[in-house]
């Protein structure tokens, strides 16, 4: 349909390469570059597929592995730096500095690990994890934030696609991994050092700050990307269970990874055609009406100039005014969203929800193994965390917008529900029931994407989007505070006192965590048993938030970007009238000076002769 326009044309060269401009300069490609650049950003979930070549290979016990796991959702979570760099720097800057990062913190543990590099020290590969998850967060806010501020009004449903992407990413590093690599973990590390390094520099300049134009179908564009997004994650789930059944040789795992590389770049043609729809009608317009050429020329300038805004430090921090907070919904300074109660609530919810699930994610290697599961397995317990955790991500982004909107349901209390669900999953690993994994996986990975989708949207609406790109990392903090909480000070303190026990039971001789494992269900049952306590606290302390903010969700959260927009509308039309009326005046003119000077030609002597001769 869209090349059929250019068909027998004179100028279909000329139109096409016009098109093709235009595609690339497009809000909707800017998604779709952003979706690329999020798929694979999941490297931090991958974690336990090759904690083990680093506990093995570096000789370290299960405490000092899982503080580097901490340093990772330290680094992962931590993106106050890439917030304020975004407050700075156009968001193509922000994209450079994350794949630099990235790239010298994951090759640096592939040379550690594979013995290139002489041992390093604990602390330096703590460095270098925190710089290469680190690197994960500057992506993630340079596409996310960009995204919501070009989608204001449809915050829930990017952020539950962009976020769900990323929670599906580490599912799909898994597929082109096995079929770049079959079962080499240690030759992930060096996967996970260059391909998310090279995605974010090929759309260095496709990620940057638009005017706001909202389309009429545009809901219609994001369930058609949500789709496709579900039929990736549909076919991994179809293909973990074969893999269970059968295992796939290389050319198996090649042909996999390519069906959703397909499918990844299946949302291109829906960009295609949503931005040939917008070229057809400026084209129209412009043939139409000469007037539009105003709109064109006037429209862009305004939102250019404000897209250029940035604040001074002392406005963007609020330090005359940290404790005299805003109204919900108005834009707080960061330092007065740090300090007010609702994100003190939040935080704490969060750090209690997230910390418990993301000390199943780091661990699922070490827990698949003392539960007796088989190695092989625990690529496929990390796919259906990631598959879940997409999905989670992406129906709490849009059911919650849609619940909203129509019955506006507060996503606090959304939280909370789900907050109080993935008790179940720890509760099925502290017991061991058989066969739980694979349903603690689905729960926890489900409840893990949910809580973080809801997290990022319930901060844009109470504290606005000024300065959404640092606010966002802030309450992103809590997850690496619930990490060393209960990954290194619970979970790895508790398993190497019981891998002791049965060392010293068996009559072997320890010390304690070096080289020593632990089986059976005893290894991780007081430590989820701590974890459910703690999210059913967390779990009660949403509640609060609920109570506080029922009246706010009870509003038009929404309003104030309508208003935006008519008021801008409005000077777009004044300001069109204005040059109207300016032509009009100066057409005027031209020809009031016209008759002066034919008049004045009338009385000149030649004429006037010429006159007197035809009267004779």
């Amino acid at each position: 349909m869209v090349m059929s326009e250019f068909n027998g044309s004179g100028t279909s060269w000329r139109a096409v390469k016009s098109f093709g401009l235009h595609v690339l300069g497009g809000r909707w490609f800017m998604v779709f570059a952003a979706l690329l650049i999020l798929s694979v950003n999941g490297s931090s979930y991958m974690f336990g597929l090759y904690s083990n070549d680093i506990k093995s290979e570096l000789g370290y016990d299960q405490t000092t592995l899982n503080m580097i796991s901490f340093f990772k959702d330290l680094g992962g979570n931590l993106g106050v730096l890439a917030g304020l760099t975004y407050e700075v720097a156009p968001p193509w800057v922000v994209l450079l500095i994350g794949s630099i990062m990235n790239f010298f913190g994951f090759f640096m543990m592939w040379l550690s690990v594979t013995d290139r590099v002489s041992k390093p020290r604990v602390w330096q590969m703590c460095l270098y994890m925190w710089i290469g998850t680190n690197s994960l967060s500057f992506p993630n806010t340079g596409a996310l934030v960009t995204c919501v501020q070009n989608f204001p009004e449809s915050r829930g449903l990017i952020i539950g696609l962009l976020k769900g992407l990323i929670g599906l990413s580490g599912a799909i590093m898994i597929q082109i991994y096995h079929a770049l690599h079959g079962d080499d973990t240690k030759a992930l590390i060096l996967l996970l050092a260059w391909l998310p390094s090279v995605v974010p520099l090929v759309f260095l300049r496709t990620i940057r700050i638009m005017k706001v134009n909202k389309q009429a179908k545009e809901l219609k564009v994001f369930y058609n990307v949500l789709y496709i997004l579900l039929g990736i994650a549909g076919f991994i789930m179809v293909t973990i269970i074969i893999q269970n059944k059968l295992r796939f040789i290389r050319t198996e795992y090649i042909a996999s990874a390519s069906v959703v590389l397909v499918l990844l770049f299946l949302p291109l043609a829906i960009v295609i055609k949503e931005e040939f729809k917008i070229w057809k009608n400026k084209k129209q317009a412009l043939d139409d009406d000469s007037r539009f050429n105003v709109v064109t020329e006037v429209h862009p300038e305004i939102f250019a100039s404000q897209a250029q805004e940035r604040p001074n430090f002392w406005t963007m921090f609020g330090l005359k005014s940290i404790f005299k907070q805003p109204e919900r919904g108005e834009d707080y300074a960061i330092l007065q969203a740090i300090f007010s109660i609702d994100m003190l609530i939040l935080f704490t919810a969060t750090t209690c929800g997230v910390g418990g699930a993301l000390t199943t994610v780091d661990n699922l290697g070490q827990i698949a193994k003392s539960l007796g599961y088989p190695t092989h397995t625990i690529g496929n317990f990390i796919s259906l965390i990631s598959i879940w955790n997409f999905l989670g991500r992406v129906l709490a982004g849009f059911a919650s917008e849609i619940f909203l909107i129509k019955y506006k349901f507060p996503r606090p209390l959304l939280l909370t529900l789900v907050i109080l669900v993935s008790c179940i999953g720890h509760l099925l690993i502290a017991f061991g029931v058989p066969n739980s994994l694979y349903f603690s996986s689905i729960i926890i990975g489900f409840c893990l994407g949910a809580e973080l989708s809801l997290t990022v949207a319930i901060i844009s609406e109470i504290f606005g989007l000024k300065h959404y790109s640092t606010l966002y990392n802030v309450g992103s903090i809590s997850s690496p505070v619930g990490s060393y909480i209960f990954n290194v000070r619970v979970a790895g303190c508790l398993y190497d006192r019981e891998a002791l026990k049965q060392t010293e039971a068996l009559g072997l001789t320890g010390k304690a965590g070096k080289g020593l494992t632990c089986t059976g269900v005893r290894c991780y049952k007081m430590v989820f048993i701590i974890i459910s306590a703690a999210t059913l606290f967390g779990c009660l302390v949403s509640s609060v938030l609920v109570l506080r903010t029922k009246k706010f969700y009870k509003g038009d959260i929404y309003q104030k970007f309508r208003e935006v927009e008519l008021i801008k509308e409005n000077n777009l039309v004044s300001t069109e009238n204005r040059v109207v009326e300016s032509k009009e005046t100066e057409a005027k003119a031209a020809n009031a000076a016209d008759e002066i000077t034919s008049n004045s030609s009338l009385n000149t002597p030649s004429n006037q002769h010429k006159f007197t001769m035809r009267s004779d």
